[in-house]
């Protein structure tokens, strides 16, 4: 998969000021670490933390584990030099917390491009991902997702500002939600980049956790924020393919084929009717699988 594309079934937050837990965070086997300048990080320790944050990504091998920074927001004083030592250490990507404009984007992606330059960095080599944390950031979704082509990876539900905006209260069906989840999540597919959910945070609640993930992953989600490590595995565990879902794309692929070979458009496999429709989600499917290390298929 393209670095774009790639599997983000998992995303943690970390305190970039806790070394220990910043430095070993790649055994737990993330998809991506998002090294926290933002809400982990008290208004008096910000220069230590972004010193700690260069640090990191020069001196840490985090072994394939994607590295994002959530960096301050745009109308603080901090976001320039947040920035600055992001792309001077090798980010791969800048998050940008409480985004509800695409004027917003194009101003941090210039600040991204300057820093790029400044530290002999290729332009355009920093993704960027928005955090929608509001009712105007929900409304704007779309032209959020598509205000930067080339370096929006994707778009972020943060539902704790949003529910207090609201004046909603959080529940455990996630009734309050599920307008801001739909349309987040179509303002992703229209832009053709990735969608990722919100915390949890009972996190001793297990079972309300695998049921929130089966949630977002039935509804299109690619991948869920983690506030703990042991959430990581859980997350991976109800995102990954099932056998049977990996068996049943592979018959409908297979199936297809033999159909347009025999002049055939509509067929049945597995007890269920299917045609040329089903042909992209099998092969999402596979990929996903494939991704995960799960599929060693040739259909894919």
């Amino acid at each position: 998969m393209t670095v774009i594309n790639r599997i983000r079934r998992s995303m943690i937050f970390l305190n970039t000021q806790r070394a220990a837990l910043v430095k070993d965070a790649f055994v737990y086997k993330p998809d991506c670490v998002i090294l926290d300048l933002e809400d982990a990080v008290a208004a008096g320790e910000k220069d230590s933390a972004r010193i700690q944050l260069y640090q990191t990504l020069k001196n840490v091998d985090y072994q394939g584990v994607e590295r994002w920074v959530r960096v301050n927001a745009l109308d603080s004083d901090l976001i320039n030099e947040d920035i600055r030592a992001a792309v001077a250490g090798g980010i791969d990507g800048i998050r940008l917390p409480k985004t509800e404009t695409a004027a917003e984007i194009q101003a941090v992606a210039k600040k991204i491009e300057a820093a790029e330059k400044e530290f002999g960095k290729k332009v355009g080599s920093t993704m960027m991902m928005a955090a929608i944390e509001s009712p105007l950031g929900i409304m704007n979704a779309y032209e959020i997702a598509t205000a930067d082509k080339s370096r929006m990876m994707g778009i972020a539900l943060s539902a704790g500002d949003f529910t207090r905006t609201m004046h909603a209260k959080r529940t455990v069906a996630g009734t309050e939600l599920f307008v801001a989840r739909s349309q987040l999540l179509m303002a992703a597919r229209a832009a053709g980049i990735m969608a990722f959910d919100t915390v949890y945070t009972d996190t001793d609640n297990e079972p309300g956790f695998k049921k929130e993930l089966q949630l977002i992953k039935d509804m299109g989600f690619d991948g869920k924020s983690c506030i703990n490590p042991k959430q990581i595995g859980v997350t991976h565990e109800v995102f990954n393919p099932t056998v049977q879902e990996i068996a049943h794309a592979e018959h409908i692929l297979e199936a297809v084929q033999n159909s347009k070979d025999n002049g055939v458009g509509v067929l049945t496999v597995d007890g269920k009717m299917v045609d040329i429709a089903w042909v992209e989600g099998s092969q999402r499917t596979l990929k996903l699988a494939k991704a995960a290390g799960i599929y060693k298929g040739a259909l894919v």
